[in-house]
This record gives C-alpha cells, sequence and structure tokens, in this order.
C-alpha cells in the first residue's frame, strides 16, 4: 500500500516537474535593459510625448495608456493551447558559430516569445518584466488582420469584388487617385500613388501617423487626401506604403457598416477562442487606425498566426475563407512582381503579408521594431516575436530567420 502510495506521489512530482518545464518562463531583464528603462520600471510616454527608448517597453505593453483604443472583444471559453512536456531545445548558425533560442533571448531585445507547432506552444519567455496577460501592440502585423477581414467581407458579400475600386465604398475619395485604385492593387501595394517610407522620422509614414495618432489629428479620410500623385500604373510595381492599409480600413468599415475592430471581434476574436480581449488604436474621428496599432496578447497572436497555418481554420471553425488565405499567401508566378526577391530583396508580397523564398509556402506577419509571426502551414509551426528594436540593432532582422529555419529543419 505504501510503495503504491509513493509512487502515485512520485507521479504527480513528475508530472509537476514536468509541467514545470513547459511553462512560461518570466524575466525581469533583457538585452541592454539599462538602457530600456529597467531601474524606472519601464516608464510608458505621456500622451502626446515622443518615446524614448527608456519608454519602448512600457509603451508597446501600455499602448492604450498613450492612444485612445477599440475593444476588439472576445467571448466564450478559450480555445486550447497544450503546453509540451519539455520546451524546445534548438541550436542555430548565425555569425560563425551555433546558439541557443535562450543566447537569442540574450543577444536581442525581445519582450516575448513564443514557438508552437500544431496546438502545442513549445517554447513561451517573456522579458523586461512582461507578463502573459500583457498585451503587446503589433504595428504593421495588422496589416495582415485587414486582408484576412477583406477576405471575409467578400466572403458574406459586403464587398462584391477584389477589383472594385475603393470610392465604391468610400465616396469621400472619389476624386483621389487612392479612391480609384482596386481594392486589388491595395492588398498588393501597388496602387502606383507616390507615397515614400521607409520608417525613419520625417517620411510619408511618419507624416501619416501624426495625421492619425497626434491630438489634433485630421484623421484617415483627410489623411489620404494628402497623396494625390500616381507616379505608375496601378498592379504593376509593389511599393510598401502604409497608407494603402489605412485605405483597405476604410473600405471595410463603410462596407461592413462596422468598426474594424468590431468586425474583427464577430469574425475573428469571438470565434477563434481567444483567451483575452485585444485592443484597435483609433484616430482623432473615430476611424480604427488599420496600417497598425492592434494589441493582444501573446498566446493570442499564435493563436492567430495557427489559423493561417490551418489555413483559415481553428477552433472547429472555418474563420477566414480557406481559398482566401491560400491566395494571401501565395504568388502566382515566380516571374511576377510581387514574388520573392523582385517585391523585396528577400521576401515576396500576397494580399498584406510578407511570402517567404524556399521550395514551399512560408509567409511572415511583419512589423517595425521586431514585431513579427513567422508560419509553416506544412508543418503547422508558428513563430511569435514581440519586441523593442532600435534602427542600429540587425535592421535586416537576419537572426531571427536564421533561428526560423534551423526550427523549420529539426522540428517541420
Amino acid at each position: 500500500m505504501l510503495q503504491s502510495i509513493k509512487a502515485t506521489v512520485g507521479c504527480i512530482l513528475a508530472l509537476s516537474c514536468a509541467m514545470a518545464q513547459s511553462d512560461a518562463v518570466f524575466s525581469d531583464t533583457g538585452y541592454a535593459a539599462d538602457a530600456y528603462g529597467a531601474a524606472d520600471h519601464y516608464p510608458v510616454p505621456a500622451p502626446g510625448q515622443a518615446r524614448t527608448q527608456k519608454q519602448f517597453v512600457g509603451y508597446y505593453t501600455h499602448f492604450d495608456q498613450v492612444h485612445p483604443t477599440d475593444p476588439i472583444v472576445r467571448d466564450g471559453a478559450p480555445s486550447t493551447l497544450k503546453a509540451s512536456e519539455h520546451e524546445l531545445s534548438l541550436n542555430y548558425p548565425y555569425g560563425g558559430q551555433y546558439r541557443s533560442v535562450n543566447d537569442y533571448l540574450d543577444r536581442n531585445p525581445v519582450t516575448g516569445l513564443l514557438i508552437a507547432r500544431g496546438n502545442t506552444i513549445l517554447y513561451e519567455h517573456y522579458r523586461y518584466a512582461r507578463k502573459d496577460t500583457d498585451r503587446f501592440m503589433s504595428q504593421s502585423m495588422a496589416k495582415t488582420i485587414v486582408g484576412m477581414l477583406i477576405g471575409i467581407a467578400i466572403s458574406e458579400g459586403a464587398i462584391h469584388s477584389i477589383d472594385d475600386l475603393a470610392d465604391a465604398y468610400v465616396p469621400e475619395l472619389a476624386n483621389n487617385a487612392y479612391g480609384q485604385t482596386s481594392i486589388r492593387d491595395l492588398l498588393h501595394m501597388s496602387s502606383g500613388v507616390h507615397f515614400f517610407e521607409d520608417s525613419n522620422p520625417g517620411d510619408d509614414r511618419d507624416k501619416l501617423g501624426r495625421d492619425l495618432l497626434s491630438r489634433n489629428g485630421v484623421g484617415a479620410i483627410k489623411a489620404v487626401e494628402r497623396f494625390d500623385t500616381r507616379e505608375r500604373a496601378p498592379g504593376t510595381h509593389f511599393s510598401y506604403a502604409s497608407i494603402e492599409t489605412e485605405v483597405l480600413g476604410l473600405v471595410l468599415s463603410q462596407a461592413t457598416h462596422m468598426s474594424v475592430a468590431q468586425y474583427a471581434s464577430e469574425r475573428i476574436w469571438k470565434k477563434m477562442g481567444m483567451e483575452s480581449d485585444a485592443s484597435w488604436g483609433r484616430d482623432p474621428t473615430g476611424q480604427d487606425v488599420t496600417y497598425c496599432c492592434v494589441s493582444a496578447t501573446l498566446r493570442d497572436w499564435t493563436r492567430l498566426g495557427l489559423m493561417l497555418a490551418y489555413d483559415g481554420k481553428w477552433n472547429g471553425q472555418q474563420i477566414v475563407p480557406h481559398d482566401w488565405v491560400l491566395q494571401t499567401t501565395s504568388v502566382t508566378s515566380p516571374d511576377s512582381f510581387l514574388a520573392a526577391g523582385k517585391a523585396n530583396p528577400i521576401f515576396g508580397y500576397g494580399y498584406q503579408v510578407w511570402i517567404l523564398p524556399g521550395d514551399h509556402r512560408m509567409f511572415a506577419l511583419q512589423g517595425m521594431d521586431g514585431q513579427r509571426i513567422i508560419v509553416d502551414p506544412r508543418s503547422k509551426l508558428v513563430l511569435v516575436q514581440t519586441a523593442v528594436w532600435t534602427n542600429d540593432h540587425d535592421p535586416g532582422m537576419r537572426e531571427i530567420y536564421a533561428l526560423w529555419y534551423a526550427l523549420v529543419a529539426q522540428y517541420g
């Protein structure tokens, strides 16, 4: 009898140890933590003030304290994400040597890193005193959500065709070059309208951000109207321009008669069984800022990536039409101006999503300062990174992709 009790206790303890190894890992520090405001407990910038490096961590996890937001509401029991018995162990080649995933965290300003396969979490670490209940702001990863919502709106008949011009839904832009651009070309960022974006202060994206996120901003319609010079024929040349997603957001809200945040809540967040409410930044006119600014927990970002890995299906439902996800994440021809290595020196571009080079379909949601969701539908591997990059830190993000390809090679 005593031996039986000891065996049972031993099994319970062993299970507890296994679960402890696979639970999320939290750290109060991170790469260059002092420069990111560790001594001041990672402060949040005051509304209306430009953020400093010491405020990056606080800004990215408390965006709704700095800017107005709309809720993306969840509903019901969260969908299951299981914990692996053993935390992922991986070495990847970079800089002439092999490094571990923990080395990666020590070398890079990452606030959260989660790797999952199927519905199983293989690795989940948080740095800079961030918690699993914190919401991490997306930057341009939000663009892919907009692309998916466009596909849902088409399936429901709210948008008739991606070959419709934007002004069919946004008559305020009838006399503007963006209004005279098809939804398809906006999805591909191939409008041909002049908009210069290089993520540096003073570029057109910076001006767009002031128009949409400052207290005295003019809002989306007037911000778009400032750009009205078409330099190229639409549908012939890729040029990354955040404003094109802003136009898509206007199309969505007017076609569906809902805010984009409401539509995301009803069509994605509630159906997917997200574990937490999310939020979407809002401009002074009440329009959601669709080129960026969705804040969600790391595990909910993971659920989103996994839904895309399953070609739009999650939690027993087809969230985004299957064919739309395939169209969104593929380039039809290697000779296309959207193909990997042509749209960009490395990546290709789909409907508001980056397409990785390689012999099978992989793609990524990418946002400035290091936000990433990388997806391999074949193996159902998803990597989610939230971060506080500065311009001088690995600007090409080469190391995370070295890690990613090693991950696919070993676990795919």
